[in-house]
């Protein structure tokens, strides 16, 4: 072949690759992934796992904030890779934005109350006791639609003393003392440690959340987006979800 020929199928195949998001060489660089608050721990690890796996990943850098914010800020963010969200409702928010979207892990509620339980609480139907300082997710926001369904399928009404963003915000009320109780996933109590303790919602009143994760589209690191959101289903992210009280998908 020609040596011009041979330079341009190079260029060619080099700007290729440039496209689809490859590392080529020794090129380095930093995955920046945009997620669920209540995915922070587990991620956290996650993230080591795929970086210590995969040589041209110099970090995973995340930013945790509820699900349906981080995917409102899809579109303005030219640096982020990839998206995970607590529902599909609010993947759906970013659903022209991203790509591969697939569920890879599951959980479920349980309501936090304050060490040793003072108020006495043994289930949904008790937090509808008007003297309780209940707390729960915005409307809008994962957490709050599934404690609407958990207390929908108990046949319990709540009036909360307040509707957060996110979950780690309504477990930090309860961790606080600002509330008495706040349904969250059962995952979040990980992260409480002694300044909070679970009662457990029973199986046939209880729902499933699933997570969801997805490559952005406008990722200037595509395959590794994808990759990742493909090795979040493999053995070794299993078996890190589990660690942390999720039930991969």
């Amino acid at each position: 072949m020609p040596y011009f020929s041979r330079l341009a199928a190079f260029v060619a195949v080099a700007l290729a690759l440039a496209g689809c998001g490859i590392a080529s060489g020794d090129e380095r660089f930093t995955l920046r992934v945009l997620a669920a608050s209540s995915l922070t721990d587990a991620f956290g690890e996650l993230g080591t796992a795929y970086r210590s796996a995969n040589r041209h990943v110099t970090s995973v850098q995340f930013e945790f904030a509820g699900s349906q914010e981080v995917a409102g800020d899809v579109a303005d963010r030219e640096q982020a890779d990839v998206l995970a969200t607590a529902d599909d409702v609010s993947m759906n928010i970013a659903a022209e934005h991203v790509t591969n979207n697939l569920a890879f892990a599951h959980g479920s509620m349980t309501i936090a109350v304050a060490p040793d339980n003072p108020h006495r609480i043994r289930g949904l139907a008790d937090l509808a006791d008007p003297r309780l300082r209940v707390v729960l997710g915005g409307p809008t926001v994962p957490v709050g639609r599934y404690a609407m369904e958990v207390l929908a399928k108990a046949g319990v009404t709540v009036r909360p003393k307040s509707e957060e963003a996110d979950a780690r915000t309504v477990l930090t009320r309860v961790r606080t003392g600002v509330a008495d109780a706040g349904i969250v996933y059962v995952t979040d109590m990980r992260s409480a440690g002694v300044s909070a303790m679970s009662v457990a919602i029973p199986v046939q009143q209880n729902v499933t959340a699933t997570y969801f994760a997805a490559a952005v589209r406008q990722s200037k690191h595509g395959s590794a987006a994808k990759d990742f959101v493909t090795w979040l289903r493999s053995p070794t992210a299993a078996s890190i979800l589990r660690k942390y009280g999720f039930m991969p998908a």
